[in-house]
């Protein structure tokens, strides 16, 4: 759990940072940096997509994953926990939008490989580096957050402390539904590896709507990350390779 606590406080102090200099912050500094951290949203996801031994294993994902994410509507279930929390926690008043920024900061700090290694290896190992990476990364970006979105980015903390907090505590339980060769490491896994692949293009989807260019409901994709490590399962129980399809 030590790289989930310290990436909590990364963005914690950078939420409170960014609300203490969000108002002196020119708007086109704001504009410029958010552009920026969708921007190197969009090359993560992409390094991460490229990954996949086999496009149609992601693909064959997002779109199951995407159908049950629409049916049980968990795009609505976020949002309304988010307008749930603004009526408590926020100003009627406030010109900010808590919900947009409890939404994009919550999946820009859970969806992705560190979010999934990392959490892993520091229930298992006690080794928080990739947390510690990505720590740093949210800290910055919770204060972009914070200054042009509100108070909103700082209860996306809490999501950092269920996600990240429930994967390292249940990494026993988790690593063997990850593994399939033994002699590999953890980011070689097959599983892991169309799992990062899913997280990457979700990230890139998100990405869009950081960069107001197309609004996806991105939180309805995340099923796909589920579903991803299940296909490649199901290949490994009937001896199918990994690159089917593929000649």
């Amino acid at each position: 759990m030590t790289g989930t606590l310290i990436n909590f406080a990364t963005v914690m102090v950078g939420g409170v940072l960014g609300l203490l200099i969000g108002e002196r912050l020119p708007e086109r500094i704001k504009t410029i940096v958010i552009a920026a951290i969708g921007l190197i949203t969009v090359v993560m996801g992409i390094s991460s997509g490229i990954s996949t031994k086999n496009a149609l294993i992601p693909l064959l994902a997002l779109v199951i994953g995407s159908v049950i994410g629409e049916l049980i509507n968990i795009d609505k279930g976020i949002n309304w926990l988010g307008d749930w929390l603004k009526k408590r926690f926020s100003r009627a008043d406030s010109p900010q939008n808590f919900t947009t920024a409890f939404v994009i900061a919550s999946l820009q700090f859970c969806v992705g490989p560190l979010t999934i290694l990392g959490s892993i290896n520091d229930g298992l190992t006690g080794d928080y580096r990739l947390l510690a990476i990505k720590a740093v990364l949210d800290g910055f970006s919770a204060i972009i957050f914070a200054s042009s979105f509100g108070v909103g980015t700082l209860f996306a903390g809490a999501t950092i402390l269920l996600v990240q907090g429930s994967i390292s505590l249940l990494a026993g339980l988790v690593k063997p539904l990850l593994v399939s060769d033994p002699h590999l490491s953890m980011a070689q896994q097959p599983r892991v590896v169309e799992l990062a692949a899913v997280g990457g293009v979700i990230l890139v989807g998100l990405a869009l709507n950081i960069l107001d260019i197309k609004r996806i409901k991105v939180a309805n994709m995340l099923p796909a990350l589920f579903v991803a490590p299940l296909i490649v399962a199901l290949l490994n129980i009937f001896g199918i390779p990994i690159n089917f399809g593929l000649g």
